[in-house]
């Protein structure tokens, strides 16, 4: 029995609450359906996509990896549904984007993916850069547009902004660090503890300005620019790290697990957002692209 699209609906409900009731209450259902639902799809695909547990529900990897072609679908059914009804004729032209590095692989890719679906006749061209740099080149009107991370924008009077997501700090941890077993975790806790720390955008001088305000400097064990990397050296036990939620996987490239736990007190959070030129005429394929983005955000 192949697998249908009301399941897969049911599944990233699950998926994205952690629970069987926080499915039902957003998709406004009875919870024996969503475990009705999700009980189907794991004997059709003969795998566990979820583990049981009695604070609720934890994705598996074989779960996490079909998470993302699920999403894929749902997108792709929404955008053709879009196709059909659609009485606009078909866009030309090119499309100048900018990304930063820290959400190049987590946000842009998708939003590209649905906005070429939808305009395949568009030609985009999409340059990595730092923000300051991509600011510059917003403000001189060599990019249209650029996914960043918003929070720290320098000329915020010259750029229009629309925010995708925004998206909280947690501690990562490699599984069995003592303090996954803690009820809850506190910035005091981290101290002398071997830091991981990304080389991107604001994110190590977020890091370094958390730590030092409690009067102690960070015990850095290592500095790299590789999300990937910060993942690996975490889950083989290298040492520990803060970032953003939004780039949290809980498996490493090797298939070792990563435990996420949050902390207690004031954490900055990390805004991601589509930017633009203020006051400037936008082509079309920008307009579309913006609303593919906001179409994105609203999935997620």
């Amino acid at each position: 029995m192949a697998f249908t699209i009301r399941q897969l609906r049911y599944f990233i409900a699950a998926a994205e609450s952690g629970t069987v009731s926080g499915a039902a209450l957003a998709l406004s259902i009875s919870q024996s359906s969503v475990t009705e639902a999700i009980r189907d799809l794991e004997a059709d695909l003969g795998v566990a996509l979820f583990e049981r547990h009695p604070r609720g529900l934890e994705i598996t990897q074989k779960g996490h990896q079909f998470l993302r072609h699920a999403q894929g679908i749902l997108s792709s059914i929404a955008d053709a549904r879009q196709a059909v009804v659609s009485d606009t004729e078909k866009l030309g032209g090119k499309l100048h984007v900018g990304v930063t590095s820290l959400v190049a692989g987590y946000v842009l890719s998708d939003i590209l993916a649905r906005f070429r679906r939808a305009n395949p006749n568009v030609e985009v061209t999409a340059l990595e850069d730092n923000g300051d740099y991509l600011e510059h080149l917003l403000i001189g009107g060599e990019l249209d547009v650029a996914v960043m991370v918003t929070s720290a924008l320098r000329d915020r009077m010259a750029l229009q902004t629309e925010i995708l997501e925004v998206s909280p700090y947690q501690l990562w941890l490699p599984n069995g660090h003592p303090l996954t077993g803690a009820t809850s975790v506190a910035i005091e806790d981290l101290v002398g503890e071997p830091m991981i720390m990304l080389r991107l955008d604001e994110i190590e001088e977020a890091t370094r300005g958390l730590l030092s305000a409690l009067g102690a400097r960070p015990r850095v064990a290592f500095r790299t620019r590789s999300v990937e990397a910060v993942r690996s050296l975490v889950a083989t036990g290298a040492g520990i790290a803060l970032l953003p939620e939004l780039v949290y996987r809980r498996w490493s490239l090797e298939g070792d697990r990563i435990v996420s736990r949050d902390v207690s007190g004031k954490l900055p959070v990390v805004q991601v957002g589509v930017v633009w030129r203020k006051g400037a005429p936008l082509p079309e394929a920008a307009r579309e692209f913006i609303r593919a983005a906001q179409s994105q955000s609203a999935q997620r």
